[in-house]
């Protein structure tokens, strides 16, 4: 028999704990839950939950399916509705937010799909017009409805989406118009009708607009197919969502700039009208890889984000910035993006080289009750979420509602960053990295793939490569890896995955998972 020593048996003990310890932090990696709870404010499910008992409901058949969403600076909420609606929230904070009250504020809105406060009124874009939206007598109900713009296409085509505003640095209220998709020969009788290429399409759709201060409405970039999210990043630029569908090959993000052509070839249609900055398009590429339809045309502006189809969702909708200075977590500055079919959110880190944006895509929360439609940052950092699944197809227990995202105070063990370098990629990390994992090749595997440019409905990733790491290094603190690469390729999607990468108390990733569009490689 082995005799113990006060050491050992210390030794044993402090053993125990750091093996429970690490099986513990182990065990975190598995949820997501531990880092970001869901509190459900209404749905549909919340209203009967044995555990919402004492909830104050919902007024009357109130459905809550949102369309558009604004926190307001005294710890109300307000959301526009798909029925026409404005509703005014108050005690949405509270823990459990059992005693919400509601407010309509206004009402005999024509499908508005965005909402923002500014200046003691309300915006949001209508399916024909632009709408500042006032309380003038300080009763809380809205007794004033003003026109800010107008003037695009609205042949009664159901596809005729028109979504935001959404407000930039200088003022400007940007707004994205649908394409009216498979247009019925009815609608094509009204519709802009350019026979130079041959599309049919009402007036302006498929474009991305701006509004400015003095109620002048221009309009800036086109090409757009189901453009449902908009965004402002903190240097002020403007960015856009798009759904896969025709000349779509799976979600995109984009950079909305002036005279910027991206992929939906019947927004073209407006492309003559006055006021219009594309002009001279004649030819349009059809069954190419994306690259190769990018030196064909050079009008096409590549996305600063490709989403891989159902790996990073199956439709994208809203943009957030996260603008709480860390009180949602380690993910400061970077964008968050909404998914209606999977009913999820993703996260989006953006860099930008040679003056193009571009950057990497991860899994960030799965869970919500149903499609996650819109989503605005609460003053304490949490995130609010407007749902609706509109009748379509989506995960989650419920059709409507609102609920609200809360970062527990745990960081997560997760690649906070992906950059491009002239020879591969650069990882950040929330937390330090176990160099031994973190310079095994086999901790990693990387391919490349692009896209078919073509009037098909999506597209297959084609083009597909497996790469190979010529070196790999970390950083003095832990946080940086980097990659040395063979074969990057521009204008490709670079997927990682990194499950086999451990943080310093043998915790894995908990979404080891990146895809980074590579638009331009660094050249220093």
């Amino acid at each position: 028999m082995v005799k113990q020593t006060p050491f050992t048996l210390l030794a044993l003990v402090l053993a125990v704990i750091t093996s429970g310890a690490v099986a513990q932090q182990s065990a975190l990696a598995e949820s997501e839950e531990d880092y970001y709870r869901l509190a459900s404010i209404m749905t549909p499910k919340a209203q009967t939950d044995s555990r919402a008992k004492n909830w104050k409901p919902a007024p009357g058949n109130l459905v809550l399916e949102v369309s558009g969403l604004a926190v307001l600076d005294d710890r109300r909420v307000a959301v526009a509705i798909r029925k026409g609606e404005i509703w005014i929230l108050d005690g949405v904070y509270d823990e459990p937010p059992k005693n919400v009250t509601y407010k309509r504020f206004a009402t005999a809105l024509h499908e508005p799909l965005g909402l923002i406060w500014k200046d003691d009124s309300f915006y949001t874009v209508q399916r024909s017009e632009l709408t500042r939206i006032r309380d003038v007598n300080g009763d809380g109900t809205a007794d004033e409805y003003l026109t800010v713009a107008k003037g695009w296409g609205v042949t009664g085509h159901y596809h005729e989406y028109a979504y935001g505003p959404k407000l930039d640095h200088e003022g400007n209220l940007w707004l994205t118009l649908n394409i009216g998709l498979g247009l019925k020969k009815e609608h094509k009788a009204r519709a802009v009708h350019e026979p130079t290429l041959g599309f049919s399409q009402g007036r302006w759709r498929g474009w991305g607009m701006k509004c400015t201060p003095d109620g002048k409405l221009i309009p800036v970039c086109a090409g757009m197919r189901s453009p449902s999210g908009i965004g402002v990043n903190r240097a002020g630029d403007m960015f856009y969502t798009d759904q896969q569908g025709n000349w779509v090959a799976t979600n995109t993000l984009h950079h909305m700039r002036e005279g910027a052509f991206f992929h939906h070839v019947e927004a073209l249609a407006s492309m003559n009208l006055p006021g219009s900055p594309i002009q001279g398009i004649k030819n349009i590429p059809n069954g190419l890889p994306f690259p190769e339809a990018v030196k064909r045309m050079p009008q096409l502006k590549p996305p600063a984000i490709w989403f891989p189809y159902k790996k990073v969702g199956q439709s994208a909708t809203d943009i957030m910035l996260d603008n709480s200075g860390g009180k949602f977590g380690p993910f400061d500055g970077q964008f968050f993006v909404g998914e209606f079919t999977q009913a999820s959110m993703q996260r989006v880190f953006l860099e930008k080289i040679d003056g193009q944006y571009q950057g990497a895509c991860f899994p960030f929360r799965e869970g919500f009750a149903s499609a996650v439609l819109r989503m605005d940052q609460g003053t304490d950092g949490s995130v609010f979420v407007g749902l609706t699944n509109r009748g379509w197809s989506s995960l989650g227990t419920a059709s409507y509602g609102l609920e609200r995202l809360i970062w527990t105070g745990k960081t997560p063990f997760e690649i906070k960053e992906m950059r491009a370098q002239p020879d591969g990629f650069e990882l950040v990390f929330t937390q330090p990295v176990d160099p031994k994992t973190a310079l095994d090749p086999n901790s990693y595997k990387l391919k490349r793939y692009t896209y078919n440019y073509h009037s098909s409905y999506g597209s297959d990733e084609i083009l597909t490569k497996d790469l190979t790491f010529e070196k790999l290094s970390v950083s003095e603190d832990g946080l940086k890896v980097r990659l040395k690469v063979k074969d990057l390729r521009e204008l490709y999607v670079h997927e990682l995955e990194a499950k086999g990468v451990q943080n310093q108390h043998g915790q894995k990733l908990l979404h080891p998972q990146a895809y980074y569009t590579l638009n331009r490689i660094p050249k220093r």
